[in-house]
């Protein structure tokens, strides 16, 4: 049985090529979660980025902005993990083992 190293540089690249595309279609996707009641909504892309937050008016108590910036932070770190999550259903199948957890920060 020989070793064919041109087959195996042709695999690495269509497997770096299908990660890229994956990356690329999960970026463009959009997770949600809020916070309070949904007093707070973040939007998050499949990259990790926030797309944007909302903040309704009801929630804006200028004797308790502690509990305000406690339903952001919330709603913003729970945006993040489902965007994470949303990376990795794309990346999953594509490597082989548990590589697919390589490169991925965890939130």
């Amino acid at each position: 049985m020989s070793f064919d190293m041109n087959k195996m540089l042709k695999e690495a690249q269509r497997m770096q090529e299908e990660l890229a595309k994956a990356q690329e279609e999960a970026a463009k996707e959009v997770v949600e979660a809020s916070a309070g009641g949904g007093m707070v909504t973040v939007k998050a892309n499949g990259a990790g980025e926030l797309v944007s937050i909302s903040i309704d008016p009801r929630a804006i108590d200028p004797d308790d902005p502690e509990l305000l910036a406690d339903m952001v932070l919330a709603a913003v770190n729970e945006a993040l993990r489902a965007a994470h999550d949303l990376m990795q259903s794309k990346m999953s199948g594509l490597l082989p083992g548990d590589l697919g957890n390589l490169g991925l920060p965890g939130i």
